[in-house]
């Protein structure tokens, strides 16, 4: 009988063009092993989607196996399984070892052949589950563990150039979105033809834009009457009526790199109770981008706009933080908990970063004004204040349609 290996390399096929070019994955892993230098960190052993994705460029699919990327002072290995074949050695910026599935715990065997035993390993404590940490223990064998989770956060909230030039695209795309959402808007049309409507105009304009990009997870979030109340409901059949409230949400996925646009929009008309509801929540989304700025912290501009709201006595309607990052991100993966709009988050704003202003006031369908009333915009942190990079209007002037 032919022996199974535990692993192999299998390199199929050429290179295929990243999102962005061979120099933005160096420097990213150079300012890794950097931190890890300051941190006493022989090896870096990374399993979440988001960081992987960060420096090497692949996105995996999980499917209820584990990846991996090892990063040493001179190496940089995906670790994928074996039902994807070559494709994450192409869409790797640096080497891929593939682990088969002939035995338990290749995953494991493949990680140990790359960085060895007896390391101090820095592992993502905020993803790797108990089990998994206790395996990485047991084959690794590590001479101290040391979480890096927070330490890579803090440099993917730091924008490059780069980055910052795809943001700016991924916004046009949810723009293209918004305008699809918006003409297909008509009373007696369903939740789900209209964000068809905007998930197929974005789609159709990532190919076009992004020739070399992956297509997958573009999504739409488009929510009317009592389902706006949640700002993340998932779509329904529900029929559009004539005076309802409607929540707009485009997300497009741009090779791991996610925004957003979101706006309130009513259909018809909009009665004097709703009216006042969302020209409040308008004030208060104007109001927070003008707060966003170099020198400010996450919790201050959270304060203030609490303040502005508490005034107008609306405050109560608020269900969440006013903000957060983009960049590698999704709604399954990602996430710079250092870089929310929330009162607990002392992280001060620096040029380079990227927040959105997305203030969202419920008010129960037992109450006049009933529904959730939301506005999004994406921003760049400037030298000297910000850029808003969303395109789509908002307010009742260009969104009561149909």
């Amino acid at each position: 009988m032919t022996e199974r290996p535990e692993m192999y390399r299998f390199h199929n096929g050429e290179k295929a063009p990243l999102q962005f070019d061979g120099a933005e994955y160096d420097e990213r892993l150079k300012k890794l092993r950097a931190r890890m230098s300051d941190l006493g960190v022989d090896v870096a052993v990374f399993t979440s989607m988001h960081n992987i994705a960060y420096y090497s460029g692949f996105l995996y699919c999980a499917f209820g196996r584990p990846y991996g990327l090892v990063v040493t002072a001179d190496q940089d290995v995906t670790i994928s399984a074996g039902i994807d074949a070559g494709q994450p050695w192409r869409r790797s910026h640096g080497d891929n070892i593939t682990y088969t599935d002939w035995q338990r715990d290749n995953y494991w065997r493949a990680i140990l052949s790359v960085c060895g035993e007896g390391k101090v390993v820095g592992y993502e404590a905020d993803h790797l589950t108990l089990l998994q940490k206790s395996k990485m223990d047991s084959f690794l064998k590590p001479s101290k563990s040391v979480d890096i989770a927070p330490t890579t956060m803090v440099q993917r909230m730091h924008k490059s150039q780069a980055e910052l030039d795809l943001i700016r695209r991924c916004c046009k795309v949810a723009d293209v979105g918004g305008y699809a959402i918006k003409d297909a808007i008509k009373v007696g049309t369903r939740e789900i033809d209209v964000a068809i409507a905007g998930r197929d105009a974005m789609e159709l304009e990532i190919a076009k834009e992004f020739p070399d990009a992956e297509y997958r997870d573009t999504w739409v979030w488009f929510q009317s009457g009592i389902n706006t109340d949640g700002a993340h409901n998932p779509v329904t059949a529900r029929k559009l009526e004539h005076g309802d409230i409607l929540s707009l949400n485009t997300f497009p996925m741009i090779s791991s790199y996610y925004v957003a646009l979101e706006r309130t929009m009513f259909v018809g008309e909009v009665d004097d109770a709703s009216l006042k509801v969302w020209e409040t929540n308008i004030a208060a989304h104007e109001y927070g981008m003008s707060l966003l700025k170099p020198g400010v912290s996450c919790a201050e501009v959270t304060h203030k706009i609490n303040d502005f709201l508490e005034e107008r006595q609306m405050l109560q309607y608020r269900t969440f933080g006013y903000g957060h990052s983009f960049g590698i991100l999704s709604h399954y993966y990602g996430r710079e908990a250092g870089l929310e709009l929330r009162e607990d988050i002392d992280t001060v704003l620096e040029p380079g970063m990227v927040i959105s202003m997305e203030p969202m006031l419920t008010i129960a369908d037992d109450q006049p004004g009933a529904g959730g009333y939301r506005e999004h915009d994406v921003l760049i942190i400037t030298e000297d204040g910000n850029e808003d990079i969303t395109g789509y209007p908002y307010g009742p002037d260009f969104n009561v349609v149909g």
